[in-house]
């Protein structure tokens, strides 16, 4: 029997050779895998900042989409057709007037009666609207026991339909057999005709104008008064200030760019009134009274719009009233500007 040689086996990791042979794997540093390993890697650096420039306007893509289509296109639209004549019964048939439409409002009395009545009944409701809703909000502002009920309980009128509620004002308000009347009897006073008197007529839309938005102007005038620091109620404090004094040099100066917020916002809203006054007298439909005492600008829009089909008309009062907000827009800007200078 003749010895064979053992050959000695070869280290772990130092030359061996894998199954399938030696060009079976290649390692992962040779040249050909960095550069497989470098396109992966620079791909996805590119795709992150990709990622990165163009995802934000991807996000808000949708809410300019809807702006144009439902926003930008029928303010652009209501513009041109305001420079034609053309009836709602046949829109495509327009005929170029120019400024025409603008000119004959400087001489429609109905129009200088819509806006009279607009500032009118905004002033009415504006003022003791956002009164009420800062008193309001200063109660709310103080630790009460069930204080989220009470909160939830002022936004209720907010979240009630302009249809039922002017109803139901429409019945307090009644001639005849209306709640207000009778507790005007009670004191000895006599009856008020609402819905034909003149300032009863508008006192009265104000009123519902009053009761639904009052809680509304309410919850954000308490949430600003809850971003007020402490310390300046603790410095006055301090200096012997009362409760009220507190409320007049502390709270309403820091509330000052909300107040002018809600101004504006409720500004807007008085221009554009439109369902309130239009079923207190039902009767009435958009003349807004016998002798057009309570007809806002939104209602005269619609008369000249939807029931004397004026269409051209009609685009022209809707961009004297984007016009008038344009202005106060601008008039509570600088308004704001003056407030910061000092």
């Amino acid at each position: 029997m003749t010895d064979v040689p053992m050959t000695e086996a070869a280290p772990a990791g130092a030359g061996a050779v894998p199954p399938g042979g030696a060009e079976g794997v290649r390692a992962p540093d040779s040249p050909a895998g960095a550069r497989g390993s470098g396109k992966a890697g620079a791909w996805a650096s590119r795709r992150y900042r990709w990622d990165l420039r163009w995802s934000p306007y991807a996000l808000v893509a949708p809410f300019f989409l809807f702006f144009a289509a439902f926003g930008l296109f029928p303010l652009l639209y209501t513009g041109w057709a305001a420079l034609h004549q053309v009836e709602l019964t046949d829109p495509n048939a327009m005929t170029w007037v120019g400024a025409r439409n603008f000119t004959r409002l400087l001489s429609d009395e109905f129009f200088w009666n819509a806006l009279r009545n607009t500032v009118t009944i905004g002033l009415l409701s504006t003022v003791p609207q956002l009164a009420v809703a800062l008193w309001l909000a200063q109660l709310l502002n103080h630790r009460l026991r069930g204080a989220t009920f009470f909160r939830v309980a002022v936004l209720t009128p907010y979240a009630t339909s302009v249809a039922a509620a002017t109803l139901v004002f429409v019945l307090l308000f009644g001639r005849d057999h209306g709640m207000v009347n009778w507790a005007l009897g009670l004191v000895g006073l006599d009856a008020v005709d609402w819905q034909n008197g003149t300032l009863a007529s508008q006192a009265a839309v104000s009123t519902i104008v009053i009761w639904r938005w009052t809680g509304y102007n309410a919850l954000i005038y308490l949430a600003a008064m809850q971003t007020v620091p402490k310390e300046l109620y603790e410095s006055a404090e301090l200096d012997g200030a009362s409760r009220w004094q507190q409320f007049v040099h502390v709270t309403v100066p820091s509330l000052r760019p909300t107040i002018l917020f809600t101004i504006v916002v409720s500004t807007i809203g008085a221009t554009q009134l439109f369902g309130e006054p239009l079923l207190f007298n039902g009767g009435a439909g958009a003349t807004g009274g016998a002798d057009h005492q309570f007809q806002t600008l939104g209602l005269y829009l619609y008369e000249q719009g939807w029931v004397n089909l004026h269409l051209g008309r009609a685009s022209a009062i809707a961009w004297a009233m984007f016009l008038i907000l344009l202005v106060v827009g601008l008039l509570a800007r600088l308004l704001r500007r003056g407030g910061e200078v000092r």
